[in-house]
């Protein structure tokens, strides 16, 4: 120690008795968080653990670091009981005992065999890697041992911290996943079989190997916090947890859907075959109007009207087997996929019925037209204009006679308005653009109006 010159004057008592009670109270701390830090929780469990990946590297350094805690704390006490003892030589400590504890506390006199840094595979301070032996002040050597203690300490908080969130996460998740798979089993939701089946065997192979590696390397699912330099600053990264537990959610929602198919498929199919049925007698009905049009109407191309969709109540059977076997499933996406066929079914076949029929209608607003204006015609006393009896006579006889040439049978309709309207001196209204009845006379200002 002699060749170590200290900073500064020579202490005089007090100030040797301050440093003496500050390193005391430092030196009791230090051996606080030492024994605390030997008796945590995380510490133990990474002991016994078998670690893999990141988490083993960083626990051999840890560990190391620890060691030469130990270290360097029993030469950090070794140094203070000296100090201690030349303090005690004396009440009154003489001019060499002041010198003495000045160099013994201020200087760099607590050497450190290097080989106990090496032999612990510790980090070493910058410079000293290699050399025999390590000398320290006191105040140094605090500020060393404050440094392997927050990374080790990190180490160890950080590993509690995941072993402590996650596997009793996974697990309570896990436990959800099995419940799911029985239900999921009752319902014909298996693997290979359904989507959902193969979505649940690959949630429970992620979570088995999720577990083992959260159990052997708990520090690669730690995320530090960010400008924090606190032991254990951070949070469990619970990424592949979270996205695994949303598949299992979207799993539960397409189970809870095969469920309510189970509750209400008959009623289902029940409505299925009605939709159908209306859609047949609907199309039975456009080809009854069909054979009516051809024969009535002359001159009119009348589309052809498709037979029954097989291919719909072929499904419907096939749904009926499904739900007999159970097999709710394959009756889910089945019945969802026919509900919108047969509703479009439905539409079709009225369509098909009302162009079918449009010329019916047509014939069926002149005819009405027609009558609208001799009505008309009568009550002004024209009834036995001799024009108007010829027009309307034949106008009568092409629109109800069969075939009827509508195309024929309008212009006379409209002739018949025309001398009507050319009685009353008046010019005729263009068909199609009378308000309700199309044509029909306006009983306040006389036909044609």
């Amino acid at each position: 120690m002699g060749d170590t010159d200290p900073t500064g004057p020579v202490m005089d008592r007090d100030e040797v008795d301050r440093a003496l009670a500050r390193l005391g109270a430092e030196h009791e701390a230090i051996e606080t968080s030492l024994l605390a830090l030997q008796d945590h929780a995380g510490r133990r469990l990474l002991e016994g653990a078998r670690l893999t990946g990141l988490t083993q590297e960083r626990w051999t350094a840890a560990e190391a670091a620890i060691t030469l805690l130990w270290t360097y704390f029993d030469a950090y006490t070794d140094a203070l009981r000296t100090a201690r003892n030349i303090r005690a030589r004396r009440r009154w400590s003489s001019r060499e005992d002041l010198v003495e504890l000045t160099e013994l506390l201020r200087g760099a006199c607590v050497t450190v065999a290097g080989s106990a840094a090496a032999t612990a595979n510790a980090p070493a301070p910058d410079g000293s890697k290699g050399r025999l032996s390590e000398r320290y002040s006191l105040a140094a050597l605090v500020d060393r041992m404050n440094e392997l203690y927050a990374s080790s300490l990190d180490v160890v908080v950080a590993a509690d911290v995941v072993w402590s969130a996650l596997p009793a996460r996974i697990d309570l998740l896990a436990a959800e996943l099995q419940r799911t798979h029985k239900l999921a089993h009752s319902v014909g939701v298996r693997p290979g079989e359904h989507p959902a089946g193969d979505d649940l065997e690959r949630i429970t192979r992620t979570l088995t190997r999720l577990r083992e590696r959260v159990i052997s390397d708990p520090l690669a699912f730690w995320q530090p916090a960010r400008g924090s330099s606190a032991p254990g600053g951070g949070r469990p990264d619970t990424t592949v947890y979270d996205r695994e537990a949303r598949a299992l959610e979207d799993v539960r929602r397409e189970i809870d859907a095969v469920l309510t198919v189970r509750q209400d498929a008959e009623k289902r199919i029940v409505r299925l075959r009605d939709v159908l049925s209306r859609a047949d007698r609907t199309l039975a009905e456009a080809r009854t109007a069909r054979g009516e049009v051809l024969a009535k109407i002359a001159a009119t191309e009348v589309p052809v009207v498709s037979g029954p969709p097989t291919a719909l109540q072929e499904q419907l059977s096939t749904a009926a087997e499904y739900r007999r076997h159970a097999q709710w499933h394959r009756l889910s996406p089945l019945l969802e996929s026919l509900e919108q066929k047969a509703e479009d079914e439905l539409l079709r076949a009225r369509e098909s019925l009302t162009a079918v029929t449009a010329p019916l209608a047509v014939r069926a607003e002149l005819r009405g037209r027609l009558d609208a204006y001799k009505a008309k015609a009568a009550r002004l006393g024209l009834a036995e204009d001799p024009v108007l009896v010829e027009r309307y006579e034949k106008a009568r006889r092409m629109l109800w006679s069969a075939p009827c040439d509508l195309r024929a049978a309008e212009q006379a309709v409209l002739r018949y308005q025309q001398a009507a309207a050319d009685l009353l001196g008046t010019a005729p209204r263009v068909p199609g653009q009378d308000g309700p009845g199309r044509g029909a006379p306006d009983d306040r200002r006389g036909p044609g109006a």
